[in-house]
This record gives structure tokens, sequence and C-alpha cells, in this order.
């Protein structure tokens, strides 16, 4: 099973559909506006027709966080530099710049709220829950040899390929009983 995609209702349709295109490079798939309803559909595979979804209809006065985090997986460092970049210059809240170990994340609010995630993966596992902050105005070669460094000093290290196995034999095990 894969998740399908994401819907969330906005309450500024154009303002948000700017900035989903402008920050994570989303292609509109399709699109209907109306006085009514308005619905974007998202996407940045061209085989896959929508990966997120903008809808109109969110009350103007309502702030209710109803959404934990919606999270993007980028890809490559590179991609997760210029999501950064992008950020700087958008009219966003609470950006934390981290490592999980598994990945590099950069974490931030929407322009309505909406807590966002966008990371790559390492090639590494260590125990989770873990963060601890990076900086990733420095180079690609340091800041995975620095994130290396850090893996190899948490409990549970090792390389992501192995985990995977281990985690694919517990799947292989749920299914036997």
């Amino acid at each position: 099973m894969d998740l399908g995609h994401v819907g969330v209702h906005v309450r500024d349709f154009e303002a948000m559909l700017g900035f989903y295109q402008r920050v994570f490079g989303f292609v509109i798939s399709d699109i209907k506006r109306g006085e009514d309803r308005s619905i974007a559909f998202l996407t940045s595979q061209p085989e896959i027709h929508h990966q997120f979804v903008l809808a109109s209809g969110r009350d103007p006065e309502d702030r209710s966080r109803v959404i934990n985090q919606i999270s993007f997986r980028v890809s490559s460092l590179a991609e997760l530099k210029r999501v950064g970049a992008a950020i700087k210059v958008e009219p966003v809240e609470e950006v934390d710049i981290i490592t999980h170990g598994t990945a590099w994340a950069i974490y931030f609010r929407d322009p309505e709220g909406n807590r966002m995630e966008a990371f790559v993966d390492t090639p590494w596992y260590i125990d989770q829950p873990f963060r601890a902050p990076i900086d990733l105005e420095q180079s690609e070669d340091a800041l995975r040899r620095d994130t290396e460094a850090l893996c190899r000093a948490r409990p549970g290290f090792q390389r992501i390929e192995d985990y995977q196995r281990k985690l694919a034999a517990r799947f292989e095990s749920a299914k036997a009983t």
C-alpha cells in the first residue's frame, strides 16, 4: 500500500497554490476555479495525476490545526537545499532544520499554519525518535560526513539496507501468524 495523495482545505486558494508551486515545484495537472469552490490537483511526477490537492472552502476565521504534518520526500539533498532557500523568501514560521539520522529534514508552517516537512533519506538507520540541528549551508560532503559521524555514535546504528532487511523479516513473520 502506498499513500495516494493528501488533500487540504484552504482559506486563500490562490496564495496557497502559488506557495506550493514555488516551494515544492508542483505542477497543476487539473484545476477548476469557481465562485463557490476551487480545486487544484498538483503533482511532481508526470506519471502521477496528483499527489497533493488544494480545495477552497475553509472558513477564513478557522485557525484550528487538524493536521499534525504533511511530509514531502524530495529527490536529493540538493533539492532539500533548494526548498530551504525557497522558504527563506516565503511567509513561513517555525523553521526547524534537522536530521533524524535516517533523514535530513526541514519543518515549517505554510502560510495558513499547516505543519510541513520536506525531507530526504540518509543511507543510515538509528533508533527513533531522534533529532539534531544541522546546517544546510554546508557542503553536501560535509553534511554527509557530519551526519554519518553523529549516527555512528547513536544506538541502533546500521546501514539502511540492513535495517530494511530486518523490517522485511518482521513483515514476513507477521504474515505467518
